[in-house]
């Protein structure tokens, strides 16, 4: 009980502490291949400390919803990504670990987070908004489906569950799993607003999504906003590695050294998708606004697809 409270810990602690530190690899990890010197890879956490540091500016028509946005976002983000099985299964919140319940809780972190944008009134904040909820109509259906194409597989939505499932030997290689895979790099590409989906390092007014709605935060608020994009680009990022590359994860009865070990290996995986993300953004241009439809249609059609070859597999 005390040994599974403390993984549960370290695993809470694990995802806020690297988030700002899988940001600076990506960072540095592009800067290098454009054959830029980069910043530091620590210079996520000067950012967001010297953001804590700095005053508060807020609008004279701001409400109290736009003071308590930053926090609520990011406790629902923190709380998705601490019930992803990271490195261990089986924790003691396992049971809270629903593909359902993390996909409700990103998109009540997004509504809040559009409301925000339009709460002071600014043209940039609507356009942020209104393009954040184009983006999650067609996002959030094809993350259902992929969430429905893996349940279908375990036979359970419980991340513990399809984790445990899919580690074992007797999956093998499955085309559902792989359009899975596609679909969800693509949703994830568009959730945490990358290329070619939004550029984060720039802010064109007429390219920009998410920095759009966080123009008008300063502070700790956007100390919080930050902090919380970073969490959300771990939380997928663990994600994916949880379920389609889910080896090195340590069990409810494994011992101290596999749980040390397991951490080490999900260290590596992250590291690993970082990089990968890094390089696909730079090999590749961001695309027209008014293309995204099409790149998440395809997404959709890929889980649906999936889900459909699930059911027709299943019935022969």
């Amino acid at each position: 009980m005390i040994f599974n409270l403390l993984v549960q810990g370290l695993q809470m602690m694990l995802v806020v502490a690297i988030a700002p530190l899988l940001v600076g690899v990506i960072h540095k990890m592009r800067a290098r291949l454009l054959r830029k010197q980069g910043a530091p890879l620590l210079q996520p956490y000067r950012d967001l400390l010297r953001l804590m540091k700095k005053e508060v500016v807020l609008a004279h028509n701001a409400s109290w919803l736009f003071r308590a946005v930053p926090y609520m976002v990011f406790a629902a983000t923190w709380v998705a990504a601490a019930l992803i099985p990271t490195f261990a299964t089986g924790l003691q919140f396992s049971w809270s670990a629903d593909l359902i319940a993390i996909v409700a809780l990103l998109g009540s972190a997004r509504f809040f987070m559009a409301l925000a944008g339009m709460d002071v009134g600014t043209s940039f904040g609507g356009i942020g908004s209104s393009r954040e909820m184009m983006i999650a109509a067609l996002a959030e259906p094809a993350m259902m489906l992929t969430v429905f194409s893996l349940a279908l597989l375990a036979g359970s939505t419980q991340l513990s569950t399809v984790t445990h499932y899919l580690a074992g030997s007797n999956v093998g290689l499955r085309v559902s799993l792989g359009m899975a895979l596609v679909a969800l790099v693509i949703v994830a590409l568009a959730e945490n607003a990358r290329i070619p989906v939004d550029n984060p390092s720039t802010h064109l007014e007429l390219t920009m999504v998410h920095e759009a709605m966080v123009l008008e935060y300063s502070g700790r608020h956007l100390a919080m906003i930050e902090l919380a994009s970073a969490l959300k680009l771990v939380l997928y990022l663990s994600l994916i590695v949880s379920l389609f590359i889910p080896f090195g994860v340590a069990g409810p009865g494994d011992t101290i050294a596999a749980h040390l070990l397991a951490v080490v290996y999900y260290l590596i995986k992250m590291l690993g998708g970082a990089l990968a993300l890094a390089t696909f953004e730079v090999s590749i241009a961001k695309m027209r606004v008014f293309r995204i439809p099409d790149l998440l249609g395809a997404a959709l059609m890929l889980s649906l697809l999936g889900t459909l070859l699930l059911f027709v597999s299943r019935s022969l």
